[in-house]
């Protein structure tokens, strides 16, 4: 029976703490970890194929991101520190050249630009190559945008209220941005296939106005123009799964200024519900979801900024 972790960074403290699951949805007490200067974003996956996850860390006031190698009982390694753009606001992990190893990108905020750093074998990492994006990238995620068995790039823009798309080239490598707009002020971004025609779909979680914007995937690697729907009050993360067993993908998120989460039941058309909230604690900043009690629900773990859980 699979555990699964909990990794918080915590932007003040330099440091992150990981919650080791038990089987029935209970976590153990924090086990904590030094990375570099105001860690503000974190990603798992294995870097050196030992079979064990390991951690990337971005690092906002060092301009770095630490990858700490695990040791498969819940323990790490020291940090190892790569540099990137200025100001790091959000990390994620995919095999970009498709060698079995995985590879980080991060989203810069005040250069504008994402750092895509190869990996090797050994969970070691090459210099990062820098793509431009649009203003105050502060969310990435990956997928196969265009079912080509290359993985590309999705950013969310801060000011430029909009999301850069970046195709994948089979070396690693990636196209110049595609631009699509969205709501004020993109905070989140997330993919899945939300109509059921085997093309990735994107949603954003929009801090300014309010809402998501669902812009759902052509098999090109193009999008349709967005359609919005309401939810809380700054929302602040975004994340999917299927919380209902209909097969159909729903949408969850954190809003920061309402203490509570927005949940989106998906039609399977592209389409979604009216939201649901449920509250939380003070301030939610981030959201995550899986099974964690392994009886094959979706589970969800918020982390609310004020009331420090």
């Amino acid at each position: 029976m699979r555990t699964i972790p909990i990794v918080i960074a915590y932007n003040g403290r330099d440091n992150v703490d990981i919650f080791v699951a038990y089987n029935r949805g209970s976590f153990a007490k924090e086990t904590r970890y030094s990375v570099d200067s105001y860690p503000l974003s974190v990603a798992v996956g294995d870097f050196n194929n030992d079979t064990r996850l390991d951690i990337v860390v971005a690092n906002w006031g060092s301009n770095d991101v630490s990858v700490l190698l695990g040791y498969g009982n819940g323990s790490f390694a020291e940090q190892t520190r790569y540099l990137v753009g200025s100001s790091p606001r959000s990390v994620a992990v995919g095999d970009f050249n498709n060698d079995t190893r995985l590879d980080i990108v991060v989203a810069n905020r005040d250069s504008n630009d994402v750092s895509v750093l190869l990996g090797y074998e050994n969970g070691s990492f090459a210099k990062e190559t820098r793509y431009s994006v649009g203003s105050s990238p502060q969310s990435v995620t990956v997928g196969d945008l265009n079912n080509d068995t290359r993985l590309d790039i999705i950013v969310a823009n801060w000011d430029s209220n909009d999301v850069s798309v970046l195709l994948g080239y089979e070396n690693g490598s990636f196209a110049k941005e595609t631009r699509y707009s969205v709501g004020s002020y993109p905070r989140s971004v997330a993919v899945g296939d939300f109509n059921h025609d085997t093309r990735l779909d994107i949603v954003v979680a929009n801090y300014g106005s309010n809402g998501v914007s669902v812009l759902l995937g052509y098999e090109n690697g193009s999008f349709a123009k967005e359609t919005r729907y309401s939810v809380g009050s700054y929302p602040q993360s975004v994340a999917i799964g299927d919380f209902n067993n209909d097969t159909r993908l729903d949408i969850i998120v954190a809003n920061y200024g309402s203490n509570d989460v927005s949940v989106l039941l998906g039609y399977g058309n592209g389409s979604f519900a009216k939201e649901t909230r449920y509250s939380v604690g003070s301030s939610p900043s981030s959201v995550a979801v899986d099974d964690f009690n392994n009886d094959t629900r979706l589970d969800i773990v918020v982390v609310n900024y004020y009331s420090n859980d």
